[in-house]
């Protein structure tokens, strides 16, 4: 079964047009203008170029739909039934470094729920999308979580701190205790991509801190539709856009819930 919805379609079309002008600019990394939004976080021109691609495409289609930008922000602050969750390029570190370990991820979310969404790969070519009710896939193959069974065996994935982060310690810290159980824990730079790496049980389990809807909006609905279990932790009411992550093949996921809950003796 392809996915056909009307979204599912304008977001992969808008995803393919973003996406040549985005491989283009992979070829020439040196020719980009960088600027930095903080401590190793960077936006180039090719993050501002591929966002406005898709913007354009997605608002020919539905004028009226609200919009979230990593780069520009909140477009039509006042539709908050129907709105496109956009971050132009998750592993911005890594494109700049010549690393294809980047994608294109947009989200559409109504009343709140996100009902479908795209991650792209364009130099792998790997296309990951999934709509509610009708499963997950990768290039027009259907994908599912792994099942493995043992917390110990699983090869897990992280992300984080950002130069920023004010809770670097905490992080450090779950790192080091899920890595005592855990022998395979890897770090990869895009949390969109990490999470499309769980849905087709290329990772067991993921978690990260300090991450922005952006980031994950997308996966969140690839991961459920291909039999993961998401959910947050430790949510903070007054930024509603941040997000605790944990994102599994549902089978570990209370043995690493635990092991991220637990606080360290001193």
């Amino acid at each position: 079964m392809r996915l056909n919805s009307p979204q599912i379609n304008l977001i992969t079309r808008a995803c393919m047009k973003a996406s040549r002008s985005l491989i283009r600019d992979f070829g020439e990394i040196e020719n980009l203008q960088v600027s930095a939004k903080g401590p190793g976080d960077f936006v180039t021109s090719a993050d501002k170029r591929t966002e406005r691609i898709l913007i354009d495409e997605l608002q020919k289609a539905h004028p009226e739909y609200g919009i979230v930008t990593e780069e520009t922000g909140i477009i039509n602050k006042s539709n908050i039934k129907n709105r496109w969750i956009i971050d132009p390029i998750d592993g911005t570190m890594n494109f700049l470094n010549g690393v294809p370990q980047f994608a294109i991820s947009v989200g559409y979310e109504e009343d709140g729920e996100i009902k479908c969404g795209v991650i792209f790969n364009p130099v792998m070519n790997e296309m990951f999308c999934a709509e509610k009710g009708n499963g997950a896939y990768l290039n027009n193959s259907r994908i599912r979580v792994s099942n493995k069974k043992k917390i110990n065996d699983a090869l897990l994935v992280t992300g984080g701190p950002k130069g920023s982060s004010k809770i670097k310690d905490t992080i450090f810290s779950e790192y080091i205790r899920v890595s005592k159980n855990v022998p395979n824990v890897r770090k990869f730079g895009s949390a969109a991509l990490d999470m499309a790496y769980v849905a087709c049980g290329r990772f067991d389990g993921y978690w990260q801190r300090e991450l922005n809807y952006w980031d994950i909006a997308a996966g969140i609905i690839i991961l459920k539709e291909a039999g993961g279990f998401v959910n947050f932790f430790e949510e903070d009411a007054n930024s509603p856009l941040k997000k605790n992550i944990l994102a599994t093949n549902s089978i570990i996921h209370e043995e690493l819930l635990g092991l991220i809950g637990k606080k360290d003796i001193e």
